[in-house]
């Protein structure tokens, strides 16, 4: 079977383009409102309402926008891709509800913090950190099925679990390594030992994912292990050992410098963490490539006509470059250190 059809014409090169427009959505929604979502899941252990206060805005300016890529990226799916849509989905409408719900917690509490009363303030602060800690496992659930070409039995299932449970530490580590750069003082120090605590449950889960999608498909064991393949291939994990090492090499050295006054290095942890999530996005997406369900559905198979995605396209050539722009504008205009929290 012909996996890779003629690229010169439209059946061919729409749905590879939309397939890069869905990763590049879903690749940005990881890495921007992940360290949001991690702030959400430290923001229990923070010390005082102060503390808290400051969280929250650090990510204010940023949270409600960085989901325009998830819904970017489900959108993708759902007209470029409509019978992969109904195959994954399908799959995953549990965890796809609970991460619904999730997100609309979030949302809630983020607003009506705001208006509550002191004595009731906690409460929503508690639902904030239910629905950030909801919405990371469950998306990490869905990666495990996505990886494991969603087979229904016990082990894919318990996979599925523990890389929700790694998501949800990367994500912490996002949230920490912002905060390092958002904050100041004993917040910033804090922020130091999250990372740490949130570091080596994030290596297991690339470390997970990296063994067990070679095993899925013998398609995916060929394409990594063939020869010369794996050599061309083999700086991948090696880089992300690297940053690894960076990453607890800088969080190790920050107290001492922080207590000195001295911010240098602040900024590494998070770029580091960036960056390991760069590998392992290229490392997964090269595994799965051309498949949108392993070894069932290719990108091909599952598009839309190619006259609806050539319509679809020209919207796209449009929406995504602003979506880009508002986001780099928003950065620039907001970043800096968080202030005191002000309506």
């Amino acid at each position: 079977m012909e996996l890779i059809p003629d690229l010169t014409q439209p059946a061919g090169w729409l749905p590879l383009a939309f397939a890069g427009v869905m990763a590049l959505s879903m690749l940005a929604y990881v890495i921007l409102d992940g360290f949001d979502l991690g702030v959400g899941v430290l923001l229990r252990h923070a010390d005082d309402g102060a503390q808290k206060d400051t969280m929250i805005a650090s990510i204010g300016p940023f949270w409600d926008a960085n989901e325009t890529w998830l819904v970017l990226g489900v959108g993708v799916l759902l007209v470029a891709f409509p019978m992969a849509h109904g195959v994954i989905l399908g799959h995953l409408y549990l965890p796809v509800a609970l991460m619904l719900v999730a997100l609309t917690l979030r949302g809630v509490a983020f607003d009506f913090r705001v208006k509550a009363q002191a004595s009731h303030k906690h409460l929503w602060d508690g639902a904030f950190h239910l629905g950030s800690v909801l919405a990371g496992w469950s998306q990490g659930f869905m990666l495990g099925g996505l990886i494991t070409g969603f087979r229904d039995d016990l082990w894919s299932h318990l996979f599925s679990a523990l890389i929700g449970l790694c998501l949800l530490a990367a994500y912490r580590l996002l949230g920490a390594g912002w905060l390092i750069i958002k904050s100041e003082g004993r917040l910033q120090r804090k922020a130091v030992d999250w990372a740490w605590s949130s570091l080596w449950l994030t290596a297991l889960g690339i470390a997970a994912i990296s063994i067990v999608t070679p095993w899925v498909s013998s398609r995916i064991f060929d394409k990594w292990f063939a020869f010369p393949n794996f050599m061309l291939l083999l700086p991948i994990p090696l880089v992300t050992l690297v940053l690894f090492v960076l990453i607890a090499r800088s969080l190790r050295r920050l107290p001492t410098r922080l207590e000195q006054g001295n911010e240098y290095g602040v900024g590494v942890p998070f770029a580091g963490t960036i960056g390991v999530m760069l590998l392992a996005f290229y490392g997964l997406a090269y595994s799965l490539f051309p498949w949108l369900v392993i070894d069932r559905i290719t990108l091909w198979q599952g598009a839309s006509a190619p006259q609806a995605l050539m319509v679809i396209f020209y919207g796209v050539v449009v929406v995504l470059p602003v979506i880009i722009a508002y986001t780099v504008f928003a950065y620039r205009v907001f970043w800096g250190k968080s202030t005191a929290l002000e309506y």
